[in-house]
């Protein structure tokens, strides 16, 4: 069997899909990744096969947070995103048997499925990602939305919701099918996600909320076991002191400042700091003992030596954090972040900081709440209901069914 996974967006949507890609290869099938240029690298040097589609995103997160698209800017980023879909997933797609579409912008996925003649399965990497009577949709910063105050029901919200994919992607998703004889699509989200998704996400961590409309299989989050050594230089850090927080905002945007307001916070607290620089490149103002700042590294091996790691709630630091055992701060900035932020804190296993930029003052309430007792003893616990084979049981599933 040869599978296609199909995906458009930062790390947390390419490392599931490169994750599952290798269970797949393990289990003697054929995986081909079609995703960003910025991952190609990284899966060829796991021996997987990769077709990059559109241009890097990496400079994607030096943008002013909260800048916006004007409609103009909008309209050509959305015709050339599927433009660029249908030309590199419909090449990458000889030879499959199915496609399978990892997040909500993997826009051409379904339609080049339909055009072979080939299965199609989408998968999601957070609940709230999918339609629920039980969770508002989220919010793509992109658009300049906001997230819900509770005041309208969130079925109404979820028509809205259809209602914006139709005018934001119909008419570039549209004109494309035309051009490959398919017909016209009358709801873009439902196209997408189909009836029947598969939800990528740790059902302790991340539970599908039932009864529901869609028939959802959870399969587990995609985890790749990293086995990379920690540097010396941070294995000696590490070992000099008391375990540090964690400060990191991975591939997204992070708010001005932020790299000041976390050593801050960290020394208000009397810990030492670890700084990820990711996408934004977060730097230090001076070189201090209490602090080091890193470039990519095994966040699986780094958060079981941490007190803490405070980051954006991307669902795949936030599993790794939760498998480690890690208390949690989540400073959310968009989509599924808000998410994870509210069920960290409901879990007990850590803290949501309130909506907007954080400040040394309200970074470090958040982040003494996390480190209290309770918070630990309680995080330390639900690691070991974390699973690790997502994406081993989504790849038997694809070849029990394709």
């Amino acid at each position: 069997m040869r599978v296609l996974l199909s995906t458009i967006g930062s790390r947390g949507e390419a490392q599931p899909v490169i994750a599952l890609a290798v269970r797949l290869r393990e289990s003697g099938q054929e995986a081909v990744v079609c995703a960003p240029p910025d991952f190609q690298e990284w899966a060829e040097s796991l021996g997987i096969t990769y077709v990059p589609v559109g241009p890097e995103l990496h400079a994607t997160a030096k943008r002013p947070m909260g800048a916006v698209p004007t409609p103009e800017q909008r309209r050509q980023m959305i015709e050339g995103t599927v433009a660029d879909q249908f030309a590199a997933v419909g090449s990458a797609a000889e030879g499959c048997d199915v496609i399978v579409g990892g997040g909500a912008l993997a826009i051409a996925a379904h339609s080049v499925a339909e055009q072979r003649g080939i299965g199609y399965v989408y998968a999601a990497f957070a609940p709230i990602t999918l339609p629920s009577p039980y969770h508002a949709p989220p919010v793509f910063g992109l658009l300049g939305q906001k997230p819900a105050d509770g005041t309208v029901g969130n079925q109404t919200l979820w028509t809205q919701d259809a209602r914006r994919w139709n005018v934001l992607w119909s008419a570039a998703l549209d004109a494309q099918r035309e051009a490959v004889g398919l017909a016209p699509v009358s709801d873009v989200s439902r196209h997408i996600f189909t009836d029947t998704p598969w939800l990528a996400a740790d059902p302790t961590l991340a539970p599908w909320p039932e009864p529901s409309e869609l028939n959802v299989f959870q399969t587990g989050a995609w985890t790749l076991t990293d086995r990379r050594p920690l540097s010396p230089e941070l294995e000696q850090f590490l070992d000099a002191g008391e375990p540090p927080i964690y400060f990191g905002f991975g591939s997204v945007r992070a708010p001005e400042g932020i790299a000041r307001t976390m050593i801050a916070t960290a020394r208000a607290l009397g810990r030492r700091a670890i700084l990820a620089r990711g996408w934004a490149e977060l730097s230090l103002d001076e070189a201090a003992p209490d602090c080091l700042a890193i470039g990519d590294v095994n966040q699986q091996a780094l958060f079981q030596r941490v007190a803490a790691a405070v980051h954006h709630g991307g669902a795949g630091t936030t599993t790794t954090a939760a498998a480690a055992g890690a208390p949690q701060v989540i400073v959310p900035q968009m989509f599924d972040q808000f998410y994870f932020a509210r069920r960290v804190d409901q879990l007990g296993i850590g803290s949501a900081h309130p909506v907007g930029d954080p400040t040394t003052d309200s970074l470090t309430a958040a982040l003494r709440r996390a480190v209290g007792p309770h918070v630990v003893k309680t995080a330390h616990a639900l690691a070991s209901r974390v699973r690790t084979d997502g994406a081993l049981t989504t790849a038997r599933r694809l070849i029990e069914t394709y």
